[in-house]
């Protein structure tokens, strides 16, 4: 292959990762019908709790979040080297991209907080716990999924700052402004004071 090739197969194996839908195929197994047409349609762990199946919504949660991890992986492997540098961080944000914008869905994918996790995690691990500390702390304070979320892809860049890590500070900017844009509609609703919160009135 030549030098633009393997990283561009390398981009691709990492949006196909990403790309695979699992919160529409668990609850299907499941029996609980097309998460599309279920709350509000997102295909991610939050509204697939809202069919009432805790399992399914856990499970969606791990698999959304392993699939970025394990893009990393791939990634690190197919272009050898230093996975930061080389393929780990391209594979981790091609994979979010594909969750976001998968081509099977018409691009119309999920928020990305778990998989960016995942793509956070396998890059660097306290990042990674700083990402979920501030995303369990935002939800157990508010209750409130979108601002867990958003919160914790806003801390990635910050932390990766605060710890030296500047190799990652542009992947981890760029996934979270996307997880903002994905967000908006949230963030409309945020400032009516109508978001809806985990365990109260439909």
């Amino acid at each position: 292959m030549t030098l633009w090739q393997m990283p561009a197969l390398t981009m691709l194996v990492g949006y196909l990762l990403g790309s695979i839908p699992f919160g529409i195929i668990l609850t299907r197994l499941g029996g609980a019908g097309d998460l599309r047409a279920i709350g509000s349609g997102n295909i991610g762990a939050t509204n697939v709790l809202r069919t009432g199946r805790k399992g399914l919504a856990a499970a969606t949660l791990l698999l959304d979040l392993g699939k970025g991890a394990l893009a990393v992986w791939l990634g690190a492997q197919m272009l050898g080297g230093d996975p930061l540098v080389n393929g780990g961080a391209m594979a981790g944000v091609m994979a979010f991209i594909g969750h976001c914008y998968p081509v099977w869905l018409r691009f119309k994918g999920g928020k990305g907080v778990a998989t960016m996790m995942g793509v956070v995690l396998a890059l660097a691990w306290p990042l990674g716990l700083i990402f979920a500390s501030v995303w369990i702390g935002m939800l157990l304070l508010t209750r409130i999924s979108s601002a867990g979320g958003m919160s914790a892809a806003l801390s990635a860049p910050f932390a990766a700052y605060m710890t030296n890590r500047l190799d990652l500070l542009a992947p981890c900017a760029a996934m979270g402004l996307i997880v903002l844009w994905r967000h908006r509609e949230n963030v409309a609703r945020l400032l009516k004071g109508q978001e809806p919160r985990i365990g109260g009135k439909k």
